[in-house]
């Protein structure tokens, strides 16, 4: 989990504008930097290569990684950078790391390799922490940004592209809510949705950012428990993706992977229209996303590209989005009703 002393120095400096990161015993050259957010920066960063034999073999990363369809032909990768404030947020950190381990599906964004180093506060003189994360990069971003792209070009995703972008999203969460114990992710949504353009074919879609995942399964038997979780996920949650249950949680119930299936439903109408079922009250007066959401109102668009999906597809979104989380779908009934669709509508 560590670097050499002389790595630390590299890496500090070149993340602040000097030359080489080290993440344990592999050197990176920093190339740009591709996004940030809260107290998280993005690199763009390229493998350097000690000698011929090394590369030739996928560089000394390939030494650590267990699936060799995650290198990079090119040795680039994605590193993430976080600034750790606190104990709190090194533990976050931590549990990041340790959650992220127990993935392997290729629609689950790996986590390559590692790092957590001390740094020194150049103002203060207090020691910090930093973490530094290295996954594989994809480069035309998420689902977020190519929708927001599209809406500028007034275009949208095919039918048969929705479907297929879905279903992989559905595949990675299958993974997840089958391991034992099941794990929920709880911030499915468009931003954290990487896509990959292929030619002739449709996108690959990737679930990423597991900061939130925690095992799903959660018996609420106070309004104390209840109001622990409602603040833990108006922390760990979008809100526009949330569930009604962890709005407004009962002082008796029993919390499940299904909280997933909302955000899916939420996801699918964004793949289709660029944004949740529930944003447009935001922008009302008066109105509440919460009660938008605990309701389940559901607003379509009266004008644009509604027409060009089938009625099947709203029909779809609503299922999944049903207050009740007692009788909302699992995994397993929406990926056999997806496979439904795809035969249907992309033959």
């Amino acid at each position: 989990m560590g670097c050499s002393f002389s790595g630390l120095n590299a890496l500090y400096d070149a993340v602040n504008g000097g030359g080489d990161v080290w993440i344990n015993e592999n050197r990176f050259r920093v190339v740009r930097q591709l996004g940030e957010g809260g107290f998280a920066f993005v690199f763009l960063v390229k493998e350097i290569v000690a000698d011929a034999s090394s590369a030739a073999s996928g560089g000394g990363l390939a030494k650590k990684v267990k699936d060799p369809a995650h290198l990079s032909a090119d040795g680039t990768y994605a590193m993430k950078k976080v600034l750790i404030q606190n104990k709190e947020q090194l533990e976050l950190v931590r549990e990041e790391i340790r959650v992220s381990s127990l993935f392997n599906h290729p629609n689950l964004l790996p986590l390559l390799d590692h790092a957590i180093i001390s740094v020194k506060d150049g103002q203060e003189g207090a020691w910090k922490h930093e973490a530094f994360l290295l996954f594989p990069v994809h480069l035309d971003g998420t689902l977020l940004d190519n929708s927001t792209s599209m809406k500028a070009k007034k275009e949208t995703f095919s039918t048969t592209d929705v479907l297929h972008i879905f279903r992989q999203l559905c595949d990675g969460l299958k993974h997840m809510h089958s391991l034992e114990p099941p794990y929920a992710h709880n911030d499915v949504k468009p931003g954290n949705v990487l896509l990959t353009r292929r030619k002739g074919q449709p996108p690959l879609a990737i679930l990423m950012d597991f900061g939130s995942a925690r095992p799903s399964r959660k018996q609420i038997r106070s309004r104390q428990e209840a109001l622990q979780l409602q603040e833990w996920t108006s922390e760990h949650c979008s809100a526009p993706f949330r569930a009604p249950e962890l709005w407004d949680c009962p002082s008796h119930a029993d919390i499940d992977e299904r909280t997933d299936i909302w955000s899916l439903g939420c996801t699918l109408y964004a793949i289709m229209y660029g944004v949740s079922p529930f944003e447009y009250a935001l922008g009302e007066s008066g109105g509440s996303l919460q009660l938008a959401i605990v309701n389940a109102q559901i607003k379509w668009p009266n004008a644009g590209p509604k027409a060009s999906y089938p009625e099947a597809l709203h029909q779809f979104v609503t299922w999944m989005l049903q207050p009740q989380a007692a009788v909302r779908p699992r995994i397993d009934d929406i990926i056999i009703h997806v496979d439904k669709l795809i035969a249907k509508f992309t033959k």
